[in-house]
């Protein structure tokens, strides 16, 4: 994806709301479907998925450059999430227009946690724009065929049209398979 240009807004509230909108957009961009609760007063700040498998996320940010990388706060209310409060977090590092995509298990008690780094204890990296455990987690059954149709039509409007073909490769197996489920999918009923 071409990178960006970073744009900083020095109010917290306000640059979260606009990290928030870009979070919606670059999932919309994976072929996600996002919902955002009503509210401000939950621990997540959205779910990914579908009816029967939905995860929650809550999306962070950082500008603050630390050895090499940068730190992102995890905190609510001055102290760490509790168990439970998210499935993922979703920091994104503006100057590097990045998203690095977390189990929430793998940041359990954390307040911090360090992103984009040089250093050779980098232990993050594998996160970096690991939209696909988003898309997995999210998953209500791996042999329904619409999110394959759906996906595909996606990545046709972004112009990527070989990763569209290996979808709509992958939708017309199951749904050979599966045949009951494809109907939907198909459009034919929109």
């Amino acid at each position: 994806m071409k990178k960006r240009k970073a744009k900083f807004i020095k109010d917290p509230k306000a640059r979260g709301e606009w990290v928030e909108s870009v979070f919606m957009a670059r999932a919309g961009e994976q072929g996600l479907a996002v919902s955002k609760p009503w509210g401000d007063s939950r621990s997540y700040d959205f779910v990914v998925g579908r009816p029967g498998r939905f995860v929650g996320v809550q999306v962070k940010s950082t500008t603050v450059a630390n050895g090499g990388g940068y730190v992102c706060m995890l905190r609510r209310q001055g102290k760490a999430y509790g168990r439970g409060s998210f499935d993922f977090i979703a920091a994104y590092v503006v100057p590097e227009d990045v998203w690095y995509i977390i189990p929430a298990t793998k940041l359990r008690g954390r307040e911090y946690v360090n992103l984009c780094s040089n250093s050779k204890q980098a232990k993050n990296e594998e996160y970096r724009e690991a939209w696909h455990l988003l898309r997995k987690a999210a998953e209500l059954n791996p042999k329904d065929p619409s999110p394959h149709y759906q996906l595909a039509r996606v990545l046709e409007k972004l112009g990527k049209n070989e990763e569209a073909r290996g979808e709509r490769e992958r939708f017309a197996e199951l749904k050979r398979t599966q045949p009951a489920a494809a109907g939907m999918a198909t459009g034919r009923d929109q």
